[in-house]
């Protein structure tokens, strides 16, 4: 915070001091403005307050998404039950691939659930009693472990025609490359809250994109239903192709 300031008195402050004591000799204003020296000082400290107080603003409204990796370590204890000590070893084949997920996607999926609006039976009663804080230290904590590769397990044939979707989507369908989203490794992209997809569960995957599909699952209203949009017209033939594919994707 105080190098903050600092930078902001270099950048705005000084130029205040500069003109007034170093452009302005025995009263001959060396340099013609549109206004005096002092109302030049006046306005651009007025500038300076305001710009201040929309950047604090603005950086403030971040300090609530540090999540504590270490606190969530704690409280995942009894998720590893499902997810595994890694976060990438689930007790059934349609659990997910926690492991290396991004932290905000994480979160806001931790939130939907812990809300309702995300139904999962069987996350039932595992977030009572969370506060948003402890959903941002687990989602900081499971980001953090190691990501988990898979290997793809279908045809030459079917994991190229995968690769075709995923990169340059199916034009005909209307349906755009998931590269946009999820990077070509399949990362995601942390800041937009897009989920890594790069080495996850086939089942899961598979029963993603079909609950999307169906229009069972809606977690996407923010993004304009965006993955109900793409996935409404795949066939169950190219979700298996894309799950196989992205399992072994990075």
């Amino acid at each position: 915070m105080i190098l903050y300031l600092i930078f902001l008195f270099i950048l705005f402050v000084a130029p205040i001091i500069w003109y007034n004591y170093i452009f302005k000799k025995n009263d001959k204003v060396l340099i013609n403005m549109p206004f005096t020296g002092f109302e030049f000082g006046r306005e651009l400290l007025r500038f300076t307050l305001f710009f201040s107080f929309v950047s604090l603003t603005f950086l403030c409204s971040f300090g609530h998404a540090a999540g504590d990796a270490e606190r969530g370590k704690a409280q995942a204890l009894v998720c590893a039950a499902c997810h595994g000590q890694d976060g990438a070893s689930g007790i059934a084949p349609n659990y997910p691939n926690l492991a290396g997920q991004n932290e905000k996607y994480l979160f806001n999926q931790l939130q939907m659930i812990a809300s309702g609006e995300r139904a999962l039976v069987e996350m039932t009663g595992q977030l009572i009693g969370k506060t948003e804080q402890d959903l941002w230290d687990l989602a900081a904590y499971y980001a953090s472990l190691p990501h988990k590769r898979g290997v793809s397990e279908g045809e030459v044939e079917e994991i190229d025609r995968a690769a075709s979707i995923y990169r340059g989507g199916i034009a005909r369908k209307g349906i755009a490359a998931c590269t946009a989203c999820h990077s070509p490794t399949g990362q995601g992209n942390s800041q937009a809250g897009y989920p890594s997809i790069a080495g996850q569960s086939v089942d899961y995957t598979i029963a993603q994109l079909t609950a999307y599909r169906e229009n069972r699952r809606r977690t996407d209203e923010n993004f304009g239903g965006m993955m109900r949009g793409v996935a409404e017209t795949l066939t169950d033939t190219e979700i298996a192709m894309l799950a196989d594919y992205l399992r072994g994707l990075h």
